[in-house]
Formats: C-alpha cells, sequence, structure tokens
C-alpha cells in the first residue's frame, strides 16, 4: 500500500487567520487517521504581495495553534524544496510539456478583457468562462521559448464531463467548457500559476491526499486535466468545510481581528480556539 503523505500550502501574503488554522488542522487530522506524513510547503509565487515577515510568521503561528509537520522549510526532507519560489525548474519544465504538445497557448487579454466580454456566464468568485479570443487552431505550437510576456492558457476540451470522489463530499462533475473555461497556466509576469505549480509540486512531493478548503472544489477538475496533460499520477481530493463570520462570509487575510497573530497576542489559547471551531 501507498504510505500517506498530506500536505498544508499556506502563501506569505498576510497573517493566516483561523480559518486557514482549521483547515491545515483537518489536513493534519486526514495525515494522522491514515498513518501518514503532513508536508508544509510556503506556496510564495506571488512576489508582489508576498513578504518575508509573514513567511516566518506562518510556521510560528502554525505551531503555537498546534500543527506539527514531518517536512518542510525548517525541516529536512526528501523532497524539497520545500518552497514554492526555489522551485522554478521544475515549473519552465511542465510549461515546456505542455507547450510542445500544444495544450497551452500564449493569450494577452486581461482579467478585465476576459470579465468584460459579452454573454460569459461565471460562478460566484470565479472567472468567466474564456471566450476564445487568442486561441489558436488545435494542433498549434506556439514558437515562443520563453512564457515571459503572456498569459499562457490551458486549452481545456469543451464538453468533456470530468469526474472525482471526494472523499467528504462524494462524487462530484464538472463540464469543461461550461463550467470553466481556458485557463491560465503562466502569468505575463513570467510567474506560474496556481493550477500548474501546485499539480506539478503534489506529484513532485509524491502527496496521495490534498485536504484543503471546499473553495477550491472548481479548481480541481483544472488541475485533474494538468495531471492527465503530464502524466502524472492524481491524488485523492478532501474538500473541508470553510469557517465564516457572522455574516456568513468565507474568512479571508482581510479579517484582520481573526488572524492567528492577533488572537495570539490578545491572549487566546489555542486549546480553546480550536474546540471552538472544530466543533461548530
Amino acid at each position: 500500500m501507498t504510505t500517506y503523505r498530506g500536505r498544508i500550502a499556506p502563501s506569505p501574503t498576510g497573517y493566516l487567520h483561523i480559518g486557514h488554522a482549521i483547515t491545515f488542522w483537518r489536513a493534519q487530522e486526514r495525515a494522522e487517521q491514515n498513518g501518514g506524513t503532513l508536508v508544509l510547503r510556503i506556496e510564495d509565487l506571488d512576489t508582489a504581495r508576498c513578504r518575508p515577515e509573514f513567511r516566518d510568521a506562518i510556521i510560528e503561528d502554525l505551531r503555537w495553534f498546534g500543527l506539527r509537520w514531518a517536512e518542510g522549510p525548517d525541516i529536512d526532507g526528501s523532497f524539497g524544496p520545500y518552497v514554492q519560489s526555489e522551485r522554478r525548474a521544475l515549473y519552465l519544465a511542465a510549461w515546456k510539456k505542455l507547450r510542445d504538445a500544444a495544450l497551452i497557448y500564449p493569450c494577452s487579454c486581461s482579467r478585465q478583457d476576459v470579465l468584460q466580454s459579452a454573454g460569459a456566464p461565471h460562478h460566484e468568485n470565479e472567472e468567466p468562462v474564456y471566450p476564445g479570443t487568442c486561441r489558436p487552431p488545435n494542433g498549434t505550437v506556439s514558437d515562443l521559448d520563453s512564457p515571459a510576456g503572456h498569459h499562457w492558457r490551458f486549452r481545456v476540451p469543451g464538453g468533456e464531463a470530468l469526474h472525482f470522489i471526494d472523499n467528504r463530499l462524494g462524487p462530484q462533475r464538472a463540464i469543461a467548457g461550461v463550467d470553466f473555461g481556458d485557463f491560465i497556466v503562466w502569468r505575463k509576469d513570467d510567474v506560474p500559476a496556481y493550477q500548474l505549480a501546485v499539480v506539478v509540486d503534489d506529484a513532485a512531493m509524491q502527496i496521495t491526499e490534498v485536504a484543503r478548503g471546499a473553495d477550491l472544489l472548481l479548481s480541481t477538475f483544472r488541475q485533474l486535466l494538468i495531471y492527465r496533460a503530464l502524466g502524472l499520477s492524481v491524488p485523492e481530493f478532501f474538500h473541508t468545510e470553510l469557517i465564516t463570520d457572522s455574516a456568513g462570509l468565507r474568512l479571508a487575510k482581510r479579517h484582520a481581528s481573526l488572524s492567528l497573530r492577533e488572537l495570539r497576542n490578545a491572549g487566546a489559547n489555542a486549546d480553546q480556539l480550536r474546540a471552538r471551531y472544530l466543533s461548530s
């Protein structure tokens, strides 16, 4: 049997809040229940928003909350480096493979262009389905040698039904080209996008189950296409419930009063916080 490997993957774009901590705690529970290993990976590709003080705070605050991992940037492991900004060569190799297979193409459309596209339906908090403005004919391989200077979109197989079984929510289904469209795998500022980076890293780190928030459920379908395109083994998925504020809105880093750092500075007790939020 394959040894269970899970991961937590925070981004140092602000202080982590209680919602992050509870999601990561669920991931830790999954690793413990399966007698496996928990990995900490720092997802710091967004250089414009990531800051060193937030990266340092991640480890300090999560340890205060009670999280423990067996591999990470602060612990030796066989699958490092555990910081995404140090893993660019892996992402670039994946980009080249997708380019050579004519599965991605350069795109000059901005997010605003897509949002303004006529009749583009979209889910709440999701970008509208890309209208195909820059999409070349099938089989077109770009002659660009570098991803820099363009968005690069993954060509989704329109109309294909995609399925997976979530280990908490059960069977899941989405239609490519309807529920989501051609999506960005590399940004024009020469940064690998989330969808590509997490697939490459989870495969390279031999993650067997991805436990993360339910807000990323639709992203899983995009990632399934990347796994398939790169010939990588697909992990299992467990999408956790989300912690919301008093208005029922998902917590975000703007909820500074619920950050682990602020709660800790105010004298909160980590055991009591876990008992409160894990039982709700």
